[in-house]
């Protein structure tokens, strides 16, 4: 298993819309162990594999604080949608910016885990908020798109200036 780099926001691959995996080898097993190796020292609760700059549906998920239940959604398709909430949201692609977004409450999602095995399930609140942050990842977009224009203008000043800071 390996940490990968995590990509921050206005890096333009964030946008690429990933492709469907097609193939359940060991390396998209190698991917979802570096995948949650990387989200649980980040830490975070959730990881999309765009964020590590690898263009395929994969997401991995643990909203639990032991981390102890580790969640795969191996091209994630959204089914149902249901109900509105607002959570406040941060993303390890947009380091220290949080801000409420409105979503849907509870949804179901069809996918496959790392074994190619199809499954279905509901999830609701802080899980579903998840899994619909993370599939936007899957197709190019970022919680901060949800935002007003100027606040989307000032994040991306502000990382900027972190990053030349950090050089």
């Amino acid at each position: 298993m390996a940490l990968r780099e995590i990509l921050h926001y206005p890096d333009p691959r964030l946008r690429t819309v990933a492709k469907p995996v097609e193939v359940f080898d060991d390396s998209i097993r190698t991917l979802v162990k570096d995948m949650a190796e990387t989200m649980y020292a980040a830490p975070g609760i959730g990881l999309a594999a765009t964020q590590i700059d690898v263009h395929q549906r994969v997401i991995v998920i643990d909203i639990t604080p032991d981390k102890s239940d580790l969640k795969v959604f191996i091209n994630p398709q959204l089914t149902d949608l249901h109900g509105e909430t607002v959570m406040e949201e941060g993303c390890l692609s947009v380091p220290g910016v949080y801000d409420n977004v409105q979503r849907a409450e509870r949804i179901r999602v069809q996918a496959m885990d790392e074994n190619g095995k199809p499954f279905e399930m509901a999830a609701d609140d802080l899980l579903a908020v998840c899994i619909q942050h993370e599939i936007d990842h899957l197709d190019g977009k970022v919680f901060v798109d949800y935002l007003s224009p100027l606040k989307q203008q000032r994040i991306g000043k502000k990382l900027q200036k972190r990053q030349r800071v950090a050089l």
